[in-house]
């Protein structure tokens, strides 16, 4: 036995963890190599909060992945605690059989993750074979658990995750995606429940599943990462560290309120972001990119925050509060620019910008090819075309109809790991004009000067870095306008005239526009007309 524990926790070339696919876009395997960066920052941090002490040499803590897929973290957590114990127990068989039923400890989310993290932390699914390494357990699950959960439905609804009962209220074949450790109103009960009284977790680290897909994947899923870590903050544990998408910094469906408990918490004492898709988890197509946190209890001041961008942090990670604006401003570049907008103290364009069906038209709405045998027309720009309806069939803000509009998509962007663009190429819509909700109306004038003037000024690289900011999606509701400022539309503004006025350095400068491409130089009006006509 003592010769099986060797060879099993020794380093392996190449790592299977670093082969297997995953099982969905909801559920992302973490690569070890990316849970070894979360516990390089957690090693750090407890080395700097105790006198430089080893995280891994010490006896006493212990850590509970409540969300286990591959048992990567599990993994690479009994690994260094192997290496960090030996001195204090230099017997191998002990120290590993110590450390796997004293000290880590997960959370299958489905039965196939369970055996699956017990396979790569016990190097067999039954913690109690003839093939494990550890010898201390009495049952198969050992300390990673498993049982089935049902949702607990409320008027169609569960009460905890909000999953569809027509969606997941299925048979004993199929997986309920009711995990446990967010289905219930006391976790510290339903912890000690799971592993016994007075399991006090030091570390609680994992990668949570994304959302729950009813069907609309991409569109009408529901994230749910935010629920675990709200659980695992309730369980007061010394640290947790969680990598999740980071949509929550800026938008998300169903995530304000948890954007505004996050940026509010002085105990999140560092930030790692990966903006870049693909680059956090390699072949994963997350909108948005990744990142991690680490939350400390004791800690109570600003946030470091840090960005990689190719491998490499784009500068030094910067301490600030995060709750200096309604959404994390993500680029430590930013924040400087954003006070100097801000300290002019100019209202925003989100105050001109429409709302979603500006005009009361779903985005599969369409009219008519021509004006034809139509008494009162009306021209309708709509999903790639243009078509024509009777003024009586515009059901809100109907006034809008008879004056200058500026049109921009609502959604902007392509399937590049880096967005340059952030916002479409205006459209100036004369009077007599509607859209469906594939637009939102930007701003509504009375003359076609001012229209134009607007729509040059969104056509700026300085307008669309500040849409970049709020921007995390291919998303570009009212709210992206929102570090905007609102200018005067007397005059035509340009960049050079734009960071002359709010006084920008020349590195400032190149930021704006290392980040943002610039539009073309043909008419924007004529040609983002033309390309939907034809």
């Amino acid at each position: 036995m003592n010769d099986q524990a060797s060879f099993t926790l020794r380093g392996r070339n190449p790592d299977v963890l670093t082969c297997i696919a995953n099982l969905s876009n909801d559920e992302v395997f973490t690569p070890p190599e990316f849970a070894n960066r979360m516990l390089d920052t957690l090693s750090d941090a407890w080395k700097a909060d105790h006198n430089g002490a080893n995280l891994w040499a010490d006896k006493t803590v212990k850590f509970l992945d409540p969300c286990t897929k591959s048992g990567v973290f599990l993994r690479e957590i009994a690994s260094r605690l192997t290496n960090g114990l030996a001195a204090e127990i230099p017997n191998l068989q002990k120290r590993v059989n110590y450390i796997l039923t004293k000290k880590v400890f997960g959370i299958g989310i489905t039965y196939l993750t369970s055996l699956l993290a017990r396979r790569s932390v016990y190097c067999s699914k039954h913690a109690n074979g003839e093939h494990s390494i550890a010898n201390g357990f009495t049952s198969d699950a050992g300390n990673i658990w498993f049982e089935r959960t049902e949702h607990t439905w409320e008027e169609g609804k569960c009460e905890f995750c909000g999953a569809s009962q027509k969606t997941f209220d299925r048979g004993d074949g199929l997986e309920t995606h009711a995990y446990t450790f967010i289905h219930t109103k006391d976790i510290k009960t339903r912890v000690a429940e799971l592993f016994g009284d007075n399991m006090q977790f030091d570390v609680v680290i994992g990668n949570p599943p994304y959302q729950l897909d009813d069907g609309g994947y991409g569109t009408s899923a529901a994230p749910i990462y935010q629920l675990f870590v709200e659980k695992a903050l309730e369980l007061a544990p010394r640290y947790a560290v969680f990598v999740t998408p980071s949509r929550w910094m800026a938008g998300g469906k169903g995530l304000d309120k948890y954007r505004e408990r996050m940026l509010a918490d002085k105990r999140m004492r560092s930030i790692v972001d990966y903006p870049k898709l693909y680059e956090g988890f390699p072949g994963v197509k997350i909108r948005g990119g990744i990142s991690y946190f680490l939350w400390d209890r004791e800690h109570n001041g600003p946030c470091e925050v840090e960005t990689i961008w190719d491998g490499q942090p784009t500068g030094p990670a910067v301490a600030r509060y995060l709750d200096a604006y309604d959404i994390l401003v993500r680029r430590n570049e930013a924040v400087p620019i954003l006070e100097k907008i801000k300290a002019r103290g100019e209202p925003t364009l989100d105050g001109r910008v429409s709302s979603q069906k500006p005009f009361g038209l779903r985005t599969f709405f369409h009219g008519k090819p021509d004006p034809k045998r139509l008494k009162n027309p009306v021209k309708l720009f709509g999903s790639q075309k243009i078509s024509w309806v009777e003024r009586s069939a515009i059901p809100t803000n109907a006034a809008w109809i008879d004056r200058w509009k500026v049109l921009m998509t609502r959604v902007q962007g392509t399937s590049a790991a880096v967005e340059t663009k952030f916002l479409s190429r205006p459209i100036i819509a004369e009077p007599g004009t509607a859209c469906t909700e594939s637009y939102v109306v930007a701003g509504v004038f009375d003359n076609e000067v001012e229209a134009k003037h607007y729509g040059g000024y969104l056509r700026t690289r300085f307008a669309r870095f500040l849409v970049s900011l709020r921007k995390s999606t291919q998303d570009a509701p009212k709210n992206v306008y929102g570090f905007i400022p609102d200018l005067p539309l007397n005059k035509q503004w340009t960049d050079a005239m734009l960071y002359k006025r709010y006084g920008l350095t020349v590195a400032e400068i190149a930021f704006i526009q290392s980040q943002v491409a610039e539009h073309d130089s043909e008419l924007f009006d004529e040609i983002a007309a033309e390309e939907i006509e034809g």
